[in-house]
């Protein structure tokens, strides 16, 4: 099987992570939640790695890849936004910023007949800071006296999240002909 090769095993795996990272959460087992969030941010980093370096690229990992990456996102965000550990707003950023990427996608596809989508550099430093965040969250919550840093990294985190949505839209809508 073609399709089940190590990168597209590494993405199933992170995606199967991501209902025992809410049940770490919601049980108040941040040790847990932080072990297992690492190892969901591990399998996204190794997959596209060895996918290139092995040349092991998919059509079924090219769609699992970012899917993954918006699943474990989106779930922790609003997630740590009922438990007061990230403002809504920042939530909502980054929800929206997702939906307009998607939307932008299916409307890319549907009027241009193309489905090639690159991921930008700013796209890429919005999901590294959304990550990031993410682990430091667990961390502080895990190691008490760490260095607060959590107001710059909410920050850094929505400013790269918002230009990056922009930027897609920038990128996206001469490809429609609009």
């Amino acid at each position: 099987m073609e399709f089940m090769n190590l990168p597209n095993s590494l993405t199933l795996t992170r995606i199967v992570l991501i209902p025992l990272f809410v049940l770490s959460v919601i049980y108040g087992r941040y040790d847990y939640a932080l072990l297992l969030f690492l190892i969901a941010a591990l399998t996204d980093m190794f997959d596209g790695l060895i996918a290139r370096l092995r040349n092991q690229k998919t059509a079924l990992g090219t769609l699992l890849d970012p899917l993954a990456d918006k699943f474990l996102l989106v779930t922790s965000f609003i997630l740590f936004s009922l438990y007061d550990k990230v403002p809504v707003w920042l939530t909502i950023a980054i929800i929206s910023r997702d939906v307009i990427v998607v939307t932008g996608w299916i409307i890319l596809y549907l009027v241009a007949h193309t489905a090639k989508v690159e991921p930008s550099r700013l796209g890429k430093t919005a999901i590294a800071l959304q990550l990031i965040l993410i682990c430091y969250i667990l961390l502080r919550t895990n190691i008490p006296g760490l260095p607060d840093f959590l107001t710059y990294l909410m920050w850094s985190t929505a400013f790269f999240t918002i230009v990056s949505g922009l930027h897609y839209i920038y990128k996206g809508l001469p490809q429609t002909n609009a």
